[in-house]
């Protein structure tokens, strides 16, 4: 489990995780990094949440590998490399699809079940895009774009429950608590469905700066990792160092907070 952010205002997206990486075996490891830079001098990036990998290759591994031919350095697929010109966000979550799936989660018998996304601007546009990429066990739908250029707001995904109290105003308990609580259960999702639209916190507005875009990316991540780790009903599968990244339309993708300068560094290498 994880959580990830993002915030799309009209100066850009903002992407952020946490850094704890969940192993089936039970173990978690605090230094994942699940945000990255799909095509180096371009404003896409991706982040994700779920497996921690496809058979033996962690998902970083992969989108390193993946970033290889859509910068034209894979010899042998040439024709992945990315037109600065002419591509679009659709295409690089198109290529990720196939790259992920048909490639790496056909040839792997066990389930992998992981959720990316893709957030970014296609060349010669003003406004930011959002694609998902869904691997649920052998299965993984076309990508779906869940925030086009005209729409804004705040998206979260992996450890829902800190986040859906916070801004939706209700947890992920409620239906079956009002059910509890007398409600008839044919009544109780419309009620919830209610209480959403009364009680939803409008956090971000399109025409916030980016830097404020970024506090409140860093705020929402930092606030699900105290409330995971002091609730006593949760799994403590969040958690570690706070990843940050801003993509604009004029400065691309920029790390704003990485774990090391070192680590920075060879992620710009790659």
């Amino acid at each position: 489990m994880t959580v990830i952010v993002s915030v799309k205002i009209n100066d850009g997206v903002v992407m952020a995780a946490d850094s704890a990486g969940s192993m089936e075996s039970g173990q978690i490891y605090a230094h994942a990094h699940k945000i990255a830079n799909l095509c180096e001098g371009l404003p896409v990036g991706v982040m994700s949440t779920g497996s921690g990998g496809v058979g033996n290759e962690s998902v970083e591994t992969l989108l390193k590998d993946l970033r290889r031919r859509l910068v034209g350095l894979d010899p042998a697929f040439r024709n992945w490399r990315l037109d600065p010109l002419t591509y679009t966000v659709e295409q690089v979550a198109t290529r990720l699809r196939s790259f992920l799936f048909e490639e790496k989660a056909a040839l792997c018998s066990d389930p992998t079940s992981i959720r990316l996304r893709v957030c970014g601007y296609s060349a010669g546009c003003s406004l930011a895009e959002i694609w998902e990429v869904n691997l649920t066990n052998h299965t993984c739908p076309p990508p779906a774009c869940i925030m086009n250029e005209k729409s804004f707001g705040v998206m979260w995904d992996g450890q829902y429950e800190a986040l859906n109290r916070l801004i939706l105003g209700v947890g992920f308990d409620t239906e079956a608590a009002l059910i509890r609580h007398g409600v008839a259960p044919q009544q109780a999702a419309a009620l919830q469905k209610g209480l959403v639209q009364d009680l939803y916190a409008t956090l971000a507005v399109p025409a916030m700066p980016i830097q404020d875009a970024i506090d409140l990316a860093r705020f929402l991540v930092e606030t699900t990792i105290g409330f995971v780790r002091f609730a006593v009903f949760l799994p403590k599968s969040v958690g570690g160092a706070v990843e940050i990244a801003a993509i604009t339309k004029h400065e691309g993708f920029r790390w704003v907070q990485r774990e090391g300068s070192d680590a920075v560094k060879e992620d710009r290498r790659c």
